[in-house]
């Protein structure tokens, strides 16, 4: 069967800077929905599209496709009593974008910690860069009902969240 609309898709991925790198590689096969239902960069759905498992396939990612700019703002100096004494460099936080008045959080990483201070940053870590996403096609099948209903990839046996 070749990748098309409404198709799940597994691979196995790569994803590298522009020196060859190697940042982040499965350890075991992905699925996503095909057909525009965001499970995957759009520029790799684009370039899958008609695929057959087998079929391998690589993307050069620019970071307005990929994980965006990088935006000084997203860099927030806090006190440090805000945080639990066991704050270290690495350490992920869930916070509000300062001037934001939706309910969308952002994911911080602390990037410093000092007697009075930790500083966060809400860029994503491969914001600004441009990657290299190499895959292969392990398997295509049509989706369920169920599964497109819901917009994505049930595991074995159906539903589960």
């Amino acid at each position: 069967m070749q990748i098309g609309k409404n198709s799940v898709v597994t691979i196995n991925y790569r994803l590298s800077d522009t020196d060859g790198k190697v940042l982040e590689e499965s350890e075991q096969e992905v699925s996503y929905l095909h057909g525009g239902y965001d499970g995957i960069f759009p520029q790799v759905e684009a370039a899958l599209q008609g695929k057959n498992p087998g079929d391998e396939c690589k993307v050069r990612l620019t970071p307005e496709d990929a994980f965006g700019e990088y935006d000084a703002s997203l860099v927030r100096v806090e006190p440090r009593d805000l945080f639990p004494d066991t704050v270290a460099v690495g350490m992920q936080f869930e916070g509000q974008a300062e001037d934001d008045g939706e309910d969308e959080f952002t994911l911080y990483t602390v990037t410093d910690v000092t007697d009075d201070k930790v500083v966060v940053d809400g860029n994503h870590p491969l914001a600004d860069k441009t990657l290299d996403f190499t895959c292969t096609v392990m398997s295509v099948r049509a989706a369920t009902s169920e599964e497109l209903t819901h917009r994505h990839v049930h595991g074995e046996g159906g539903h589960h969240h």
